[in-house]
């Protein structure tokens, strides 16, 4: 039974696999593909795809092995995700005191003066999808779920500031998918001038439809370049490069590392 603190899964058995056997040899399979740096150091921040993972699980893992090298040096993640369901004015955070997954549960922390609200929570994906594979790296660390709805970028920044409180323990994770529905062609012309802006700090290049965490996007870039951080870019692919997707109608998956 579920225990009424708790916030459920919404997407366990549609985005990811409900069997914790499966899902457990689904993502060390994406990870141990992935090749880190020996000299990788740990980034106060990343930018992660939030799709089902036979889609974006791959450029997913990019962040996830690089934090893997870093489990025991992480208590907490800040992870800030859209709402795609639920209209949302500024930011909230989640009232439960924890969430499921089919790995077990990850215990939250609230961030400091922000009001909690379950309902952009209840059936989003973007910030659910990235628990296992925090779970498979870093094992049982605690958790800042932050849904982003419309917000100028400096309060997002604010936000940041405020919660990760120069706490070189906390990592910030910005969940986000980049174009959509695009053929291929356009989808990776677009979503480079997205990559561009991002490396180059520029928020106001950002538009709308570039990404759809763009609130929670702009923010981390204000937030980066307040602090005088460097994304760099580790994968951008699209939805045509996972199992033969659709050309015609792709979704762009970006990872970055924001560097100190």
């Amino acid at each position: 039974m579920m225990r009424p603190e708790a916030r459920p899964t919404a997407v366990a058995g549609r985005f990811y696999p409900g069997d914790p056997s499966h899902l457990r040899t689904m993502i060390r399979r994406m990870l141990n593909k992935i090749e880190v740096p020996a000299d990788e150091q740990l980034a106060p921040a990343y930018v992660v795809p939030h799709a089902g993972y036979r889609f974006s699980g791959p450029v997913a893992a990019t962040v996830y092995a690089r934090l893997e090298r870093f489990a025991g040096k992480v208590d907490r993640v800040v992870i800030l995700g859209p709402s795609h369901f639920a209209r949302l004015e500024g930011c909230a955070g989640s009232p439960a005191g924890m969430w499921e997954t089919p790995l077990g549960d990850l215990h939250t922390v609230d961030a400091p003066g922000l009001p909690a609200d379950p309902v952009p929570h209840q059936r989003e994906h973007s910030i659910e999808v990235q628990l296992p594979f925090i779970q498979t790296v870093l094992g049982d660390v605690r958790i800042t779920p932050i849904a982003v709805g419309y917000t100028p970028a400096e309060e997002v920044a604010d936000l940041i500031d405020a919660t990760v409180a120069d706490d070189p323990r906390t990592v910030v994770l910005c969940s986000t998918d980049f174009s959509h529905f695009h053929p291929d062609e356009v989808a990776r012309d677009l979503d480079r001038r997205t990559a561009a802006a991002v490396c180059e700090l520029d928020h106001e290049r950002i538009d709308s439809g570039d990404a759809c965490g763009v609130f929670a996007l702009r923010g981390l870039v204000a937030w980066a370049a307040r602090h005088k951080y460097l994304p760099r870019q580790l994968a951008l692919r699209t939805s045509a490069d996972s199992y033969g997707g659709n050309p015609n109608r792709v979704v762009g998956y970006p990872a970055f590392a924001v560097d100190a």
